[in-house]
């Protein structure tokens, strides 16, 4: 068991065990007739009172194992009240029941030499194990009996943490207690001692210290076993806590000595005391009329508050009448701005009414200027023809006139020649005049195509140039967004991280009065995932933008957001507002509608900074959010929007105004969404269609480039062929011309050009009808022409003057506009300054409340003060230079002779303080004066019962082995703790003494049992346990030493004695004190081991 020591030692001396406290006596009566009784009682070998009276109480009645060291299942063990013998060969489990014993009675594991730590003891693969102890509590030195019964059992559950739990059963199996301390007031009241040796000596203990060579092992052995050892270390820490409280004294004693030097001083003091009461009641007086006079300060007070309140009052219900005054021109304003805008909305209703018309009217004179256009050509190319045909036709008669006069009939020949070859010319000019035209016609073709081709290369060019932009956007958004996986701020901006780490570092400096919040867009959440699109439309560049508390700290934020931003890119926005602690209260301005939110509800916003700045800068309190855009239009536009909201967003980021709507060219959220790897799908997605997209511009490029190139190499083909043909048919008609006006010297065939004079004549005729007829289409087509351009500038004038008509109402109308602007604005402004001015008034008669409250205080205070009124003159501020004038003086009598009240009390405290220790330093020396005569009685009490013990310890020994005829000697030194043990193993002289370490294995392990059997005979305990005592011997020290153990458990009924021995103890005698125990060896897989009394019938009840 571990030392228990009381932590303050008094006069009476320590605390004793319960069985050397009967040894010894009382040690308070210090009687030398009560002392020796008791050391008579301790050199006696018992008496049958103690007996009858111990042999009821402390012994075991069984024992039972569970998961214990190596065991699944042992017991449970019943032993006899006297003799019992654990029988089995080595690994039955013999020294794990004694271990149990020790563990299971509240010893250490160290105490068992198995183990450093009781998680050792649980059996491997399982999570705890079970010691169940059953301690018989009968007599009348039972403990509890009315609790526990006629047994007490101690059942310890070992966790493989190392962790124990106790239960403290009685005999019907009720729990008692789980706690430590009953366990070990149970073993002190039955003396048991598990560490002790001569209760439980173990195989490893007795190697320790009996077989040890060592004699200051053996004196260790015997003082451990007698408990002198702790009697001595109690005695030893006595002798030091007596050193110390010799210190206390002494340091008490200079102490002491201070506070009476200061005592005197302070009585010296108090004796030259002035007396000071006048001043004091004048004092007291002028506190008097000070409490009245603060209770007419606040009188006077209280009546300015009220008149205060009043005025306010008054101005309350001014602002009240302003703010329906401009609530009227507001609703005004509102009607008139509704008027104009339907006016215009009528006027441009007629104006896209009439567009269509006038665009049909433009293309019917298109169309009829190109008929027109074409006739005249026509009509012109007649009448050129016909013109023609008349000169050629008038030169042809003057040929044939000069002819007939030149006739000669010898040039005939030559003038037919030249008329073939004319006519061989005329057929080839013709023929290349047809390949002209036809090649100005192919060349028309190809440079339409070319035209085609480079509009539609432009307007592809132009797509190309705006997917190539959506493209960089997107890409640069995906890349922000996968950036923005490990860090979420990179979503708001590359650089943001960066800012927001010199904004903390440029905080701790010192250099910000408040630490700037942002982005706004990080300090919000969304409620709804849906409405992400429409909150970003909404706050649009808000959600970049960061807050300060004033323009210095603005100041310092610009300047690093210059350091971290690059010159050409745009800044996150700078709101300047001064930090407020708690959101505004827009309860009175805030849209209503009980079924769609407005933004300031659909976010949650921890941060009030970021709440206000955005109702500030957004107006968020009042824009609704409503997904679906024909309930938006229904909401806003189909009826009357509801109160104090403005304008909506959809889901699709659509803004819905009262009387406009505005969709949104964003489809997806880019900043708010939650999934950032849905998000980067997404775009990954949409970056590859726009690329594919791109690659088919470029395809459709390269072939427009390589038809308008095919094209133009054609053009080019023709116009060089062209103007081939043209040269060739100047020269032919160069040719023709000369041959024409070549002079004939020949005959000319009158019949001939007169035969082509008649079909000239005759072609005339026909040209001329055709003419006629296309001089009359002609003139048709003008007159259809003029009605055209009539009707269209009929349409153009009527569009023109209902945009005259229009621009002076858009004018009224942004003029109704800015005066519903600037009304709302007003009414804004007297409404703010009417709850600014309530609230105020408000604060004010609270104020005022909070005056009367602290007037009757100060009356009540004023009452007890000084119970009647006074009527008080002087001002608080002059009668608190009067206090303070009396005050100091007080104060100069009091400091050149000291305050009465405050001498008073430090003469009395310094009295009792010196009283006080003076009677402590007295109790020390009184206690110390008797601690020193009741220890050095009781250290000759010690000496005494030392020498007892050793003296029967060796009549034992000597007796004990004279039963084998041998002789010994035990010489005990005390001075230097050692204990030498000599035995004589021959009859009488005829050996010498010799060293136990000299003697055969045999004999010195009988001269063991002799020096264990000698301790058992002066020590006190219930029950003796000895682990293979017999392991050593022959068979004839065996007996004898079997016959002695059994004779001393004869002589002691009232002590029990556990045994356990690898020997079958089959030649015992038979007796119904003697209880053997066989233990089996475990066979695989069993559970519990299957023992049972060798004496089945001599079993006790």
């Amino acid at each position: 068991m571990a030392k228990r020591k009381e932590e303050h030692f008094l006069p009476t001396g320590t605390q004793k065990k319960q069985r050397h406290e009967r040894e010894l006596g009382s040690a308070e009566d210090g009687e030398e007739e009560q002392e020796g009784e008791g050391l008579s009682l301790a050199l006696s070998p018992g008496n049958s009172a103690a007996q009858s009276m111990s042999a009821e109480v402390g012994i075991i009645e069984s024992i039972q194992l569970k998961n214990f060291m190596c065991h699944s299942m042992l017991g449970p063990f019943k032993f006899g009240s006297n003799v019992n013998f654990v029988v089995g060969n080595n690994g039955s489990g013999k020294s794990a029941v004694l271990t149990a014993l020790i563990v299971g009675l509240g010893g250490k594991a160290t105490a068992t030499n198995r183990g450093s730590s009781l998680k050792g003891f649980v059996k491997e693969g399982q999570s705890s194990a079970d010691v169940s102890i059953t301690l018989r509590n009968r007599g009348e030195d039972a403990f509890k009996p009315s609790v526990y019964g006629d047994a007490i059992t101690v059942h310890q559950h070992i966790s493989v943490e190392g962790n124990r739990s106790y239960k403290l059963k009685g005999q019907t199996g009720n729990l008692v207690s789980s706690k430590k301390e009953e366990l070990t007031a149970i073993l002190d009241h039955f003396n048991i001692q598990v560490d002790n040796p001569v209760s439980v000596l173990t195989q490893e203990m007795s190697k320790q210290f009996l077989q040890s060579k060592n004699e200051g092992d053996k004196y260790k052995f015997f003082m451990k076993a007698t408990q002198l050892e702790q009697m001595k270390e109690d005695y030893s820490y006595i002798m030091e806590t007596k050193a110390r409280t010799r210190d206390q004294i002494e340091q008490g004693e200079e102490r002491l000595h201070e506070l009476r030097r200061q005592c005197l001083e302070k009585e010296e003091r108090f004796q030259s005391i002035a007396d000071l009461s006048v001043m004091r009641r004048n004092l007291e007086n002028l506190k008097h009329e000070m409490a009245w006079a603060l209770v007419g300060e606040y009188e006077k007070e209280i009546e300015e508050m009220r008149s205060e309140v009043s005025v306010g009052e008054q101005r309350t219900a001014r602002l009240t009448q302003k703010v329906e005054e401009w609530q009227v021109k507001v609703n005004a304003a509102e009607e008139k701005f509704k008027a104009i805008q339907d006016n215009l909305e009528k006027i441009s209703e007629e104006a896209m009414a009439l567009e269509p018309k006038c665009i049909e009217a433009k293309e019917d004179l298109i169309r009829k200027k190109k008929a027109c256009n074409d006739a005249e050509v026509l009509h012109n190319r007649s009448r050129n023809e016909f013109r023609g045909l008349e000169r050629d036709g008038e030169q042809l008669r003057n040929r044939i006139e000069e002819l007939k006069r030149s006739a000669d009939q010898s040039l005939e020949p030559a003038r037919q020649e030249r008329q073939k070859k004319i006519a061989a010319l005329n057929e080839k000019s013709k023929s290349y005049q047809d390949q002209e035209s036809l090649l100005a016609q192919e060349m028309e073709c190809f440079m339409q195509a070319i035209e085609k081709d480079k509009e539609e290369h432009a307007k592809i060019l132009q797509e190309e140039a705006d997917v190539q932009q959506i493209l960089t956007t997107k890409c640069k958004h995906l890349h922000h967004l996968k950036e923005a996986r490990t860090n979420r701020l990179k979503q708001f901006g590359s650089q943001v991280p960066a800012l927001l780490e010199a904004i903390d570092e440029a905080y701790r400096k010192g250099q910000f009065t408040r630490k700037p919040v942002g982005p706004l867009g990080a300090c919000i959440r969304l409620r709804d995932p849906d409405l992400a699109l429409a909150i970003e439309c909404c706050l649009k560049g808000l959600i970049f933008a960061f807050c300060c508390h004033d323009y210095k700290d603005e100041r310092v934020l610009q300047g690093l957001m210059k350091k971290l931003y690059p010159p050409a890119s745009s800044r996150p926005q700078i709101i300047v507002s001064e930090f407020r602690n708690e959101v505004y209260d827009v309860t009175r301005r805030a849209a209503y509608h009980p079924e769609f939110p407005t933004v300031l509800t659909a976010l949650e916003i921890d941060n009030a900074v970021v709440a206000n700045s955005l109702i500030d800068m957004r107006r968020i309190e009042t824009v609704l959010l409503i997904k679906s855009s024909p309930v938006a239009r229904a909401v806003m536009q189909s009826q009357k929007p509801p109160k104090n909201c403005n304008e909506a967003f959809t889901a699709e980021g659509d803004q819905v105004f009262e009387r406009r709507y505005y969709s949104s060219e964003r489809t997806r959220p880019r900043y708010l969404t939650g999934d950032v790897e849905k998000e980067i799908s997404h775009l990954e997605k949409e970056v590859e269609n726009r690329t594919a997209q791109l690659a088919s511009f470029q395809k459709h490029m390269h072939s427009l480039k390589s038809d308008i190139r095919k094209h133009q190499e054609l053009v080019n083909s023709h116009q060089r062929h062209r103007k081939e043909l043209q040269i060739t048919i100047r020269k032919i008609s160069g040719e023709i011309k000369d041959l024409n006006n070549e002079e004939e010297s020949q005959c000319v065939d009158i019949s001939t050009l007169e035969e082509e004079d008649e079909e000239i004549k005759k072609r005339m005729k026909e040209v001329e009808d055709e003419m006629k007829v296309r001089k009359e289409e002609m003139e048709n087509l003008r007159k259809q022409k003029a009605d055209a351009e009539q009707t269209y500038e009929n349409f153009k004038l009527k569009i023109h003057q209902v945009s005259e008509l229009a621009e002076p109402v858009k004018e009224e109308l942004n003029k109704a506009y800015a005066e519903v602007d600037t009304q709302k604005r007003s009414l804004r402004h007297y409404g703010d300054r009417l709850t600014q001015h309530v609230d105020a008034l408000q604060a004010k008669k609270n104020e005022l409340a909070q005056t009367e409250r602290e007037l009757e205080e100060k009356m009540a205070l004023a009452k007890k003060i000084c119970p009647e009124r006074i009527e008080v003159k002087k001002t608080p501020s002059l009668l608190d230079k009067e206090i303070t004038r009396l005050r100091q003086k007080i104060q100069t009598e009091s400091d050149s002779h000291g305050d009465r009240e405050e001498i008073i009390r430090q003469y009395k405290e310094a009295k009792e303080t010196y009283q006080d220790l003076e009677g402590k330093v007295k109790s020390l020396k009184k206690f110390i004066k008797l601690l020193d005569e009741i220890m050095t009685q009781r250290y000759k009490t010690y000496q005494q019962f030392r020498r007892c013990l050793t003296l029967r310890c060796k009549l034992y020994f000597d007796n004990l082995l004279s039963q084998r005829a041998y002789s010994g000697k035990m010489l005990f030194d005390h001075k230097n703790e050692t204990l030498a043990i000599t035995v004589q193993p021959g009859e009488g002289n005829h050996a010498s003494f010799s060293d136990m370490r000299s003697l055969s294995g045999g004999e010195r392990s009988f001269s063991t049992v002799c020096f264990i059997l000698s301790l058992w005979s002066i020590a006190e305990s219930p029950f003796r346990c000895l682990d293979e005592f017999d392991v050593y011997m022959d068979m004839v020290n065996r007996r004898i030493a079997m016959d002695m153990i059994l004779k001393m458990a004869d002589s002691q009924l009232y002590r029990q004695f556990i045994l356990l021995t690898p020997q079958h103890m089959s030649s015992l005698p038979l007796s119904g004190l003697i209880r053997i125990l066989r233990m089996p060896d475990p066979e695989r897989g069993q559970k519990a081991l299957p023992f049972q009394p060798a004496n089945r019938d001599q079993e006790e009840d």
